[in-house]
């Protein structure tokens, strides 16, 4: 029985390969019927939870997510959850987004993967979006004086990741939506999936296509959409009404990406073992979105040592360039940095990551902050012993 044993979990692993890799295919193929709507003035605006379009990361976001095929990591759950492959222990995340400086809106992030098994990696990433103090007002007391309320929205996502061959690497994903005040809640599901191709020397060639999304229309509901009234018909009793709610659809969008390594001090290197000092990746990335206008992004990242990196990003949509025409606060802008270190010679690595993406005035643009805690891999750790 023991010698069985091998075999039939070879034969298992096969068999759930195949079924995961044809279940990400599938989504990611699906995802090409989207562009037949996408950027369809007619739509937008009529989607809801845009919460799910939100980036909490400091390095993707100092690109504007150009980074579709070249995103590694915890933070690939936000932008191509087949990037989740990479992480080779546990990394553990933090995040806060100043949406809008001076407007109190902020999002808080927080997010966990861990590798299990020789090529699967899991991840759990949780997301609050904080309004501040709101005041309450009705009919009888238009300005307020009757307490204040705080809207709360909540995203939980679980991912799983993995590689399925060299330089193949597929993720699939679930969100649950909440949105929430005292007296009014609405709640759904979302699913995603998402491909990264490697090729060329070194790998250095990256592709990587993502669906986001997709998941089931979402509609309000709860007491604050009724109210006590008068029979209209007869005037002697007290009748409770519920106001009618509509549903509406998630922000379902597709990304095409591809970025190139350059080795800057590739001539100098003598041996396969030899690490360049100076890389530089350029990225060029489209979104199709469903309900919003598309966009066309490009982006740049230099690394010194892979310790400190320095990105910029441009994402163009249309009437972007105008102040009158624009449907966005963004100008299309972002940068941003990053410092990592090794706390120890054999230690975890310590990372902290800002961007920022200028808006239109009188807003004072968006910021980002990110700690991350990211574990060796236990092969490297052996192999330095």
């Amino acid at each position: 029985m023991g010698r069985l044993a091998a075999p039939h979990k070879i034969l298992f692993k096969n068999i759930m390969r195949n079924i995961f890799t044809k279940a990400a295919l599938l989504v990611c193929a699906f995802g090409f019927s989207i562009p037949a709507f996408a950027g369809n003035k007619d739509r937008t605006g009529q989607a809801g939870a845009t919460e799910l379009l939100i980036n909490p990361w400091g390095q993707s976001t100092g690109l504007f997510t150009s980074n579709t095929a070249s995103v590694r990591g915890l933070e690939a759950m936000k932008c191509n959850i087949a990037g989740l492959s990479f992480v080779e222990g546990t990394e553990i995340g933090i995040s806060r987004s100043e949406i809008l400086a001076g407007s109190g809106v902020s999002v808080n992030n927080l997010g966990i993967a861990q590798k299990v098994g020789e090529h699967g990696v899991l991840g759990f990433n949780i997301m609050s979006v904080g309004f501040g103090d709101i005041t309450i007002t009705d009919d009888k007391n238009p300005e307020g004086g009757i307490g204040s309320y705080r809207p709360q929205f909540m995203n939980i996502q679980i991912g799983y990741a993995r590689q399925f061959a060299k330089g193949v690497y597929a993720g699939i994903g679930g969100t649950f939506v909440n949105e929430q005040i005292s007296n009014i809640h609405a709640s759904s599901g979302v699913f995603e999936a998402g491909i990264q191709y490697l090729t060329g020397k070194d790998d250095r060639f990256h592709f990587g296509v993502t669906l986001r999304n997709v998941g089931t229309n979402m509609k309000f509901s709860g007491n604050g959409l009724s109210v006590n009234t008068q029979d209209p018909n007869t005037g002697l009793y007290s009748i409770n009404m519920q106001y009618p709610t509509e549903k509406f659809e998630m922000p379902t969008y597709l990304n095409f990406g591809a970025s190139y390594d350059i080795q800057l001090d590739g001539n100098h290197l003598s041996g396969p073992d030899d690490k360049s000092k100076h890389r530089a990746t350029l990225m060029a990335n489209f979104t199709s979105n469903s309900f919003n206008n598309d966009y066309i992004g490009s982006g740049i990242e230099y690394a010194y040592k892979e310790t400190f990196m320095l990105r910029a990003g441009y994402r163009y949509e249309k009437a972007i360039t105008s102040t009158d025409t624009r449907n966005t606060l963004y100008t299309g802008l972002a940068a941003g940095c990053t410092i990592q270190k090794a706390i120890g010679e054999k230690g975890p690595i310590l990372a902290l990551d800002y961007s920022y993406r200028p808006t239109s005035r009188p807003n004072n643009g968006v910021h980002v902050i990110s700690v991350r805690l990211i574990t060796r891999a236990k092969a490297d750790d052996e192999d330095s012993e």
